[in-house]
């Protein structure tokens, strides 16, 4: 007889001004390199290595990655090719390298966020496909998710397993 085995849902998790304080590398910046890519920091090499995490967000991962199928979902500009591996090696930084690690092989890179299949997605925007996202969108730094707490609070609210 076959059992029905509760499986966690599927949670997805923006890194920019989402996990990661996006001003704090603008600030690491050199002035000239500031200069240079002023109107458009994403394409500065190097920058995303540079960040913080936003306030509460390394331990709302750990914690969430608990009782979802947690991943990170992040876009990198098209056009800054060091920002691809820079990402890794920010999560690697902040959540470990080793094989068992919260977010060891959950980073995940597109330009197409509704591709991907889940329940939730965490994002401040609605950009890359997250307005086309098949689940709930809960949009970080809003007025109802203003901060990690709120945003925890709630995903523990709901019900974690299922579809």
């Amino acid at each position: 007889m076959n059992e029905m085995v509760a499986t966690k849902k599927v949670l997805y998790i923006d890194m920019d001004n989402v996990l990661v304080d996006f001003p704090s590398g603008i600030k690491r910046l050199s002035p000239d390199v500031q200069q240079r890519y002023k109107d458009n920091f994403d394409d500065a090499p190097g920058i995303f290595a540079l960040m913080d995490p936003v306030p509460g967000a390394i331990d709302a991962y750990v914690t969430l990655a608990h009782v979802y199928d947690t991943y990170i979902l992040s876009t990198a500009p098209w056009k800054n090719p060091s920002a691809w591996s820079d990402k890794v090696r920010w999560v690697q930084k902040h959540f470990g390298i080793e094989e068992g690690t919260p977010a060891w092989k959950r980073l995940i890179l597109s330009h197409h966020k509704h591709l991907n299949k889940g329940a939730i997605i965490v994002d401040d925007r609605v950009h890359n496909g997250v307005d086309k996202f098949d689940g709930i969108h809960i949009r970080f730094a809003s007025e109802r998710f203003p901060d990690w707490p709120a945003v925890t609070s709630e995903l523990l609210r709901l019900p974690q397993s299922g579809a």
